[in-house]
């Protein structure tokens, strides 16, 4: 009886964060060890889910760099970083749309309606809603910098009770470009942006922001980071997930969360409990 009691308390406890967010828009952008572990996979699309069936209208945003270099090496292309930034040239574009759009973004759309939630898979090269341009052509080939998102068709599908599922691959300019690959931290960051969402929540394999100590910092503010950056709390992958939280709350984003997706339901624990597990960025 004392375990069904608790399970009612938890529902009261979440309760006023359900009616907080229910009706507002929340970009996730799904990627690390949650986007690759069968169990986080299945509790990530559980987590979804409830989200969707409370009235949250969710937006996911998904990487796949891993399955990325996979499928490079079977296919025994060579691939090139700069700066932990992909050199995309014309080979590896294809095989970057191919795992990007039709593996990873498949599997996350089915996985998400199995468990109760409509899922739509779609890139940024569907109605061209994402337009791109490159970012260094010859520096990095076709990794782009995305020049404009049309909301309209995102909000559209978010309308009729879909979740979009969104692979950040953006359509170019010219008849037959084959697109260029987008970052998917900073693509989720223009999404939210142009969707005027309520938040960004980064799933990555960390608990958050740490400080020189290794402990989590749970709430930073803009005016925190730069000095953060410059002393090296925060450095090496972290700082494109940061740099891509200050974009969003920049653009009108009211606050952008830096979570553990290695830590089950940790979707769930930082939305409806007031502790939160990761790190919360706003003004």
């Amino acid at each position: 009886m004392q375990e069904k009691i608790q399970v009612v308390k938890t529902l009261i406890d979440a309760f006023p964060f359900i009616q907080q967010f229910s009706g507002k828009t929340v970009v996730i952008k799904y990627g690390g060890a949650a986007q690759t572990q069968a169990v986080l996979k299945q509790k990530f699309a559980r987590d979804i889910a409830l989200m969707f069936l409370v009235g949250i209208k969710v937006v996911i945003v998904h990487g796949g760099g891993k399955k990325i270099n996979t499928m490079l090496e079977k296919l025994e292309i060579e691939t090139e970083f700069i700066d932990g930034q992909r050199v995309t040239s014309p080979e590896n574009m294809e095989v970057v749309e191919m795992v990007l759009s039709g593996s990873v973004n498949k599997e996350i759309s089915a996985l998400l309606n199995h468990n109760g939630a409509k899922a739509i898979g779609i890139s940024g090269k569907d109605a061209s809603f994402m337009r791109a341009q490159a970012k260094d052509k010859e520096k990095y080939g076709l990794t782009g910098n995305i020049t404009s998102i049309d909301s309209l068709v995102i909000q559209k599908l978010i309308d009729d009770k879909f979740i979009p599922v969104i692979a950040p691959i953006a359509a170019g300019d010219d008849i037959g470009h084959p697109g260029y690959n987008i970052n998917a931290d900073l693509a989720a960051s223009k999404i939210a942006i142009a969707l005027k969402a309520e938040k960004i929540i980064f799933l990555t394999d960390t608990t958050g922001v740490l400080d020189k100590e290794m402990q989590l910092l749970s709430t930073l503010k803009e005016s925190q980071i730069q000095s953060l950056i410059d002393d090296e709390t925060i450095s090496g992958g972290m700082i494109p997930k940061v740099s891509a939280c200050l974009e969003s709350i920049d653009g009108g984003v009211e606050k952008a969360h830096i979570i553990d997706g290695r830590i089950e339901h940790s979707l769930l624990l930082e939305l409806f409990t007031s502790e939160g597990i990761g790190t919360v960025i706003k003004k």
